[in-house]
This record gives C-alpha cells, sequence and structure tokens, in this order.
C-alpha cells in the first residue's frame, strides 16, 4: 500500500469504530425494553456493564490474534461478532439471553474490532502518534453522537426488536467494509519504526516497574471519568433541578467533548509529550470533581464541569495507546495495550460499587477527586522514572 493510500487505513479505521462507539448509546434502550418485557430497569443495565466488561476483557485475546493474523481477519471477526450479538438480541425474551446476546457475544464483537483499527493507524503514523490515535478513539467516543437520532428514529418506528435487527445488520456491514481497508505497512517502509530494544513482550512489558505505574494511572483517571459521565443525567435533575429533557442533553455534550478530548490530548500530546498531557488532564479533572462536591451547582457550573470530566476522559483514552507504543515498542502493540486496557475494563466495574457505597453525590465527587489526586502523584513518580533513565516522552 503506497504511503499516499494509508488514509484509507483511517477512513477504514473511523468507519469501525464510529459504529463501535455506538455501544455507548445503551441508556436509549432502557425504557423500551422495560415497556415491552417489564424487566427492572437496573438489571437491564447490567446487559451494558457486562459488555463494557467482556469488550475490555477481549483485547487480551484479540491484540494477541492482531499481532498473529494481521487487522483485517481479526476486524471482520469482530464486526461479524457484533452484528450477530445485535440481531440475537432482538429474539432474548429473558434477561439472561440478552446478557448473552448483548452482554457476552456483541461485547466480545467490539473487543476483537476495537484493537485493529488503533494498532494499525499508529504503525501508519509512527511520528504522529497521539494524533493518530486521537482520531482513532475520538470516533468510537462520537459514536454514540452519530447513531442517536437514527436509534431513536428506529425505536419510534419499529420498536426495539426490529431497532435491534436492523442495527446489528448496519454495523455488521461496515465493520467488515473498514475491515476491508485494514492493512499493515510494508515492514521495509520509511514509515515504520525500526524494532529496539523497547520493543518488548506481554511478558517483558509486565516486568516493568513502568508497566505498573501507567495501568494504575490509567484505572485512577478512567474511573471519576466514567462514574461520572454514567450520572449525567440524574446529577442534571436531582442536584441542579434541570427538566428532563435538559438534562437528557448531557448525552450529546459529553459524546462531543469526549471526542474533541481524545482528538485535541492526543495531538497536543505529539507536541507537549504525552506525560505532560496526562498531568494536564488529571489536574481539569480533580479540579471539575471538587467543584461539583463543594460548590453549590448551577446549570452553567454543571455544565462546565461535566464538560471538564467528559474531555479530560476522553484524553487519557487516547493519549495512553501512544505512550503504551513509546514505552514498550510498536511491534507487539495489539497485546500490551490489550492488557493495559483492562485497566479501563476493570474500572467500569468498580465505578458502581463505589456510587453504590457513597452516602450521596458528593462523597462519590469526593472520592473521584481523591483517585485523580492518586493518579496525578503516580504520574509525576513516572516522570521522574522516565527522566532518571532518559525516556521522558
Amino acid at each position: 500500500m503506497h504511503k499516499n493510500n494509508r488514509f484509507f487505513v483511517v477512513i477504514g479505521a473511523i468507519m469501525i469504530q464510529i459504529c463501535l462507539g455506538a455501544i455507548y448509546s445503551w441508556s436509549l434502550y432502557n425504557q423500551p425494553l422495560a415497556d415491552k418485557y417489564g424487566w427492572d430497569k437496573d438489571a437491564i443495565v447490567m446487559a451494558y456493564s457486562i459488555a463494557i466488561f467482556v469488550f475490555a476483557f477481549t483485547t487480551i485475546f484479540s491484540g494477541r490474534l492482531y499481532d498473529k493474523i494481521g487487522p483485517k481477519k481479526v476486524a471482520t471477526i469482530g464486526g461479524v461478532l457484533y452484528g450477530t450479538g445485535m440481531i440475537l438480541s432482538a429474539f432474548a425474551t429473558e434477561l439472561w439471553m440478552l446478557y448473552i446476546t448483548y452482554g457476552v457475544l456483541a461485547g466480545i464483537g467490539v473487543g476483537f474490532a476495537y484493537v485493529s483499527p488503533l494498532s494499525t493507524c499508529v504503525k501508519w503514523f509512527p511520528h504522529h502518534k497521539g494524533f493518530i490515535t486521537g482520531i482513532a478513539v475520538g470516533a468510537f467516543g462520537s459514536g454514540s453522537f452519530v447513531f442517536k437520532t437514527l436509534i431513536e428514529i428506529f425505536l419510534q418506528s419499529v420498536g426495539v426488536t426490529q431497532t435491534f435487527i436492523y442495527l446489528g445488520v448496519i454495523f455488521m456491514v461496515l465493520v467488515v467494509c473498514g475491515a476491508s481497508l485494514m492493512k499493515l505497512p510494508n515492514t521495509s517502509s520509511k514509515m515504520t519504526t525500526k524494532q529496539t530494544s523497547m520493543d518488548m513482550s506481554s511478558l517483558e512489558m509486565i516486568k516493568t516497574s513502568r508497566f505498573y505505574y501507567l495501568w494504575i494511572m490509567y484505572l485512577l483517571g478512567s474511573m471519576p471519568g466514567l462514574l461520572v459521565i454514567g450520572l449525567a443525567k440524574d446529577i442534571g435533575l436531582e442536584l441542579v433541578g434541570l427538566s428532563p429533557a435538559v438534562a437528557a442533553s448531557a448525552v450529546s455534550i459529553i459524546a462531543l467533548f469526549n471526542a474533541g478530548g481524545r482528538l485535541i490530548c492526543g495531538t497536543i500530546s505529539d507536541k507537549l509529550g504525552r506525560i505532560n498531557v496526562i498531568i494536564v488532564i488529571f489536574i481539569i479533572t480533580i479540579a471539575a470533581l471538587l467543584t461539583k462536591a463543594l460548590i453549590p451547582l448551577n446549570q452553567t457550573l454543571y455544565y462546565i464541569c461535566l464538560i471538564g470530566v467528559a474531555f479530560s476522559f476522553g484524553g487519557f483514552l487516547s493519549v495512553f495507546p501512544a505512550i503504551t507504543s513509546e514505552l514498550f515498542g510498536v511491534k507487539n502493540l495489539g497485546a500490551n495495550y490489550g492488557i493495559i486496557f483492562q485497566a479501563y475494563g476493570i474500572s467500569a466495574l468498580i465505578g458502581p460499587i463505589i456510587k453504590s457505597f457513597s452516602t450521596g453525590y458528593t462523597q462519590t465527587f469526593l472520592i473521584g477527586a481523591g483517585f485523580g489526586v492518586a493518579g496525578l502523584f503516580l504520574t509525576l513518580l513516572l516522570r521522574k522514572h522516565l527522566s532518571d533513565r532518559n525516556l521522558l516522552i
């Protein structure tokens, strides 16, 4: 593939990631499913939680498979599984069936397809890793915004069952088409990064101290974002006194600034350094959460804090793939980032536990800010660790 044609890889990556990002639109299905089957909403949401956890967990295996058989086949498998899981969800008449079809099968599909565009784009743009990962994960972050209106139209016109079928077909076709554009650069290409001692296997990576710094930083950075974003509408209703319609607009705001944070932070990190950007977005997260906890919220302040958290959360998801490639090399990036990405999956499970043990939103925000402070402290330690070894990036 000629250098100019690497942009077709980017187009394919965007196609795949936007479809996968529609997984964040799950809240749109809660009420229709509750109305149709009489299921409890909290039990319905569990299908989404399972899907996110399975998605993250699957990247361990899909990353290894990516390194062995290449991006096209792995992304194709992901697209077929994702679409099939959506289609079969239409026939789930019991909750446990929905957990299997959407939570497990569709979640596995997302986990397979997610790694390919991310790792492939990094290999095509080795000198602009932050920018290109920002585009890839930014597309994922915008998926819920892109498909929100279409999903709502389907739900209103044909009902939730047919919506799952239609979306399953659409996602399968688009992801498989995007996968057909996934191709690794020629190993002789000047665009590729030469293999060095920095190219570590997963086993070598987990033996380094910087792996543990990075993994825990990712966990601490993801947790506040996932926690607050998941409660955004409720916070607007209960703390700010917004109307349901106005509070629901938080979903679109989150999608836009989440995607924007991924692109902007990734791009800036190419110029200012990954560690420096991570420090800044930890500070923004802490400031937003402390403001929510300590200052009475009005509508303007509520949106400002929400934007800060969403932007920072997106930033973490774009900078960490880039810093993983620079600390441990690009040769085994698929497998290595799959392991690092488990921090994100676990943080998705820990967040609801924190909320259930908190006495109110204020305590939840303070706990989230505490995680941010711990993450900032670890980032400063990692910067010193890398500086001492002349690896500061």
